[in-house]
């Protein structure tokens, strides 16, 4: 279940196909089942608000609410899964719409024996008021527009630091990588596609660097342009401010950018670029649309060798970055374990010749932990190693227990929890709520696709899409959803299929 809506996305669609049936539910029943209905559609919809925001920067009083709701989401679903398993000749989910009319049926004749019929009614009741209270509470407390601690502070986006970190600090990024970069972009030679405009998209999970291999190739490569703009987006973009963000960084003046609208900033970006050899890098795209709307402002009959490159942990926002045959796509992958150890004793022991004989064993336990991902390696490292001095091994077991629990209380991890809970939060909340089952999982568990698939929905998660769709394709849909957001780590077979 997703940890703020419970189980309300399950919930519903019983709620609304299974128990309104309009003809033999008893009167009274009926109309306590549509107040509940529309009540519970409002408070759905509360509730993913809420699960938008990190729960750290949720109200008190905001907390205290969406967890009554949950845990009474799930006491409703209780008392109508009590009545679906009494029903006889359910198997298996069948997934084709006659079966489902079949399960509709045997519900019908199961709530006109007057015992159940008697039991449903009371059980609809006293859900009936508890709801009440709690919509009543809702009311009292004006929660609807506290979602955020009004007392917390406002953190400082922390990608931010990505764009200033020495780019030394990352063995295999400012190597390789920014070669590899180097190469896409061509920036060298006469050869008429280089004088094309070309975009570069690098995708990859959160905290793998592409922010900092970006900026790495930014600064290696911006003098051989006429000018230069490297801007943020994130999660929450303001078109505008995106615009006049790349304007000012171009070095047009704040002043005549500030009162433009959206078509007068592309315009003005379009003259201003018109007949320079031009470098922008925009960081950190989650949006197709958001993207098509900034790609209007460059025109592609730029002949004069200019580069255009996005970062982005959607793949399909980037491909829609290089939809033409002069771009290429670059794709982050985790750190090899060789370049992940020499990144790891690094920052531990900087002026040491290497890794001490008593740390060995858990530094390769701790590294195989971090998957490659520089964000994890560095913040790990940077909490073992207290100024000059390494911390006793007994507190590297102690974090290494720890990591993938959320148990340790280190303050240092807290940057690197909230740069991966970026994509989490950007989730849709049926997204959410699948990712969340994961966690019955072992750690390291290789996961069969369709079995997963199956448990979804028998868990309630899928919901039926357009007319005809079974399922099971709607669940492949949130699958693949969750691999394109880089959120599950595919495995492919000998014939290239996850």
């Amino acid at each position: 279940m997703e940890v703020t809506t419970g189980a309300m996305g399950s919930l519903l669609p019983k709620l609304g196909q299974l128990l309104m049936d309009e003809h033999n539910l008893h009167k009274r029943v009926k109309k306590d089942v549509c107040f509940l209905s529309m009540e519970l559609e409002s408070m759905h919809a509360a509730l993913i608000k809420v699960g938008a925001v990190p729960r750290d920067q949720l109200d008190t009083q905001v907390k205290l609410w969406a967890d009554e709701v949950r845990e009474l989401s799930y006491n409703m679903e209780d008392v109508v899964d009590k009545f679906l398993v009494r029903v006889e000749g359910i198997q298996q989910p069948q997934d084709n719409t006659g079966r489902f009319k079949e399960l509709k049926n045997k519900m019908v004749s199961l709530f006109k024996k007057g015992k159940n019929h008697h039991r449903i009614a009371d059980a609809v009741k006293e859900i009936k008021e508890q709801l009440q209270e709690v919509a009543a509470r809702r009311g009292r407390n004006k929660l609807d527009g506290i979602a955020f601690n009004p007392t917390e502070a406002i953190a400082i986006d922390p990608r931010l630091r990505a764009l200033y970190t020495e780019a030394t600090e990352l063995v295999g990024i400012y190597g390789k990588r920014d070669q590899d970069l180097l190469s896409l972009l061509s920036i060298e030679g006469d050869d008429a596609s280089n004088k094309k405009l070309k975009k570069i998209s690098i995708v990859g999970f959160g905290g793998l660097g592409k922010t900092t291999l970006a900026r790495a190739v930014y600064e290696k490569i911006k003098g051989d342009f006429d000018c230069r703009a490297f801007v943020p987006v994130g999660q929450n973009p303001d078109v505008r401010k995106v615009f006049r963000d790349i304007l000012i960084d171009l070095g047009i003046s704040h002043s005549d950018v500030v009162m433009l609208d959206e078509r007068q900033l592309i315009n003005k970006l379009h003259e201003f670029l018109e007949n320079k050899r031009y470098l922008v890098i925009i960081d950190d795209i989650w949006d197709e649309n958001l993207w098509e709307g900034i790609n209007l402002a460059f025109s592609n009959r730029n002949n004069l060798g200019s580069r255009l490159i996005t970062t982005t942990r959607i793949v399909s926002v980037s491909n829609s970055c290089c939809s033409s045959a002069n771009d290429s796509i670059y794709e982050m992958k985790p750190l090899s374990t060789d370049d992940s150890r020499k990144l790891f004793h690094k920052r531990i022991f900087p002026d040491k010749s290497g890794c001490q004989n008593e740390f060995e064993q858990v530094s390769k336990d701790i590294l195989k932990k971090c998957g490659g991902v520089p964000l994890a390696i560095i913040t790990i490292a940077s909490a073992l190693a207290s100024g000059q001095h390494v911390k006793p091994k007994r507190e590297w077991d102690i974090l290494l227990q720890s990591i993938g629990s959320g148990l340790t209380e280190d303050n240092s991890l807290e940057e690197m929890r909230r740069i991966l809970s970026f994509s989490y939060y950007n989730l849709p909340p049926h997204l959410k709520t699948c990712l969340l089952y994961l966690c019955i999982y072992p750690e390291d568990r290789k996961i069969y696709r369709d079995r997963l698939i199956w448990k979804w929905v028998a868990e309630g998660f899928v919901h039926h899409g357009d007319q005809g769709t079974s399922l099971f394709l709607v669940g492949l849909n949130y699958f693949n959803q969750l691999i394109n957001r880089s959120m599950i780590q595919p495995i492919y077979d000998h014939l290239g299929q996850v």
